[in-house]
Order: structure tokens, then sequence, then C-alpha cells
């Protein structure tokens, strides 16, 4: 069924803080309480912002400039939302996407130490008054997160960042979250999964009133 208020749902986190697996638990807790909603993820949601997401991912090309990082962020962003998103949200449909702009001010603003008031201007252009309902960030400390990345086989050039970086995107991460602590739930994602994907149901069943768990 379709809900009468369609909820923009995004999932922020270092490498290697659980996303995909707390991803697919939110998805099975909508199924289970009839929402009907689309997956989809940043960079990349659409074919055009797809091919951007390579382009920015490949550690085989040549590097990107800071600027022209974020730049190609917001392009495919500005394509996913008028493709996908907005569409999506305006059938009735939920949205879940893995990461939105709370990454790209922890990852260039933080990460890249770009001005944030460039992110700011271009969130603006490209989104206009459109936010996340509820963004899910999951922390993990440094360490234990690239351990986890690293056990998943080839990494893409933004995994593959020092430790330094990953520091400063995730104290980003807990600025966002101080500073909009009605949006966002954070999560402490060190422990195991289980436990995790247990506190994210009880605060999202209590946040939206669902009354069933997956099964």
């Amino acid at each position: 069924m379709k809900s009468p208020t369609p909820q923009f749902i995004s999932l922020e986190g270092i490498e290697g803080a659980g996303k995909s697996t707390q991803k697919k638990a939110l998805c099975e807790l909508l199924l289970a309480n009839g929402i009907a909603f689309i997956e989809t993820r940043e960079p990349g949601g659409t074919p055009h912002a797809e091919a951007i997401r390579s382009l920015l991912l490949d550690h085989t090309l040549e590097a990107p400039a800071a600027k022209t990082e974020l730049l190609l962020m917001f392009a495919a962003r500005a394509q996913h939302l008028e493709m996908r998103i907005l569409p999506a949200l305006a059938d009735g449909l939920w949205v879940v996407c893995d990461r939105f702009t709370d990454a790209t001010y922890a990852y260039q603003g933080k990460g890249r130490a770009l001005p944030l008031e460039w992110i700011a201007t271009l969130e603006t252009l490209v989104q206009g008054d459109l936010r996340p309902d509820t963004t899910l960030i999951f922390d993990v400390p440094v360490d234990v997160g690239l351990e986890r990345a690293g056990k998943r086989g080839d990494l893409d050039r933004i995994e593959l960042e020092d430790w330094a970086f990953f520091d400063r995107v995730r104290r980003g991460y807990r600025a966002i979250a101080e500073a909009n602590d009605r949006r966002v739930l954070w999560f402490d994602a060190s422990q195991d999964m289980e436990s995790v994907t247990d506190a994210m149901y009880k605060k999202l069943m209590s946040r939206w009133g669902f009354s069933c768990r997956p099964n």
C-alpha cells in the first residue's frame, strides 16, 4: 500500500559502520508494516548518476580535485532527485537512501576541508527545501570501521583514504547529529549487528507508530 505521509530516509556513517546491513533490516521493517518504498543510493541511483559515481570512486583514474569531487557529487544528486527521489515521493512512496547530503558535509566539508558555505549553497540550489525526514547515523571508531571495510575486498578511491581523513569525517557526522537532533537518530555501530538492528527498530517503531517487527 502507499503511505499518506511518505518519508525520505537516509542512512549515513563512515566505511565499515554497517549501513548496508542496517539498510536491509530497515527495508524488512517497512515491508512488515505494509509500507511501499524504493531503495536507492548516493552517489548514484540513476544511469547518469551511476556513471558519475564510477568517475568519483575509480582509484585507477586521475584523482579529482576536491572542488571537482564536490561538484560531481551535486551533479549526481541533481539527476537523482529529479529522476528518482522526487517522483517516488510524489507517488506516495517512501525513499530509503544510502547516503545523502549529510555525507557531502562530512566527507567533502570535513574530510576535504572545503568551506561548508559552499556545500550549503549547492544544497539549496539542487534541493530547494527538501531534506530527509529521518537520518540514521551509524557511528563506529575509525579503526574498527576500516578493519571491517578491509575484509570486504577491493576498496574504492575514497575507501582508500587514511585514518586521519575518516576521523575528520566521523567528527563531521557527530557535529551533524548534534545540530539536527530531531531529524537524526544516532546509533553505536561498534556493537554486534543484531544489537544495532534492535536499537534501530525500537527507535523507528516509536517514531512512526509501527506495530510489527519482521519475522
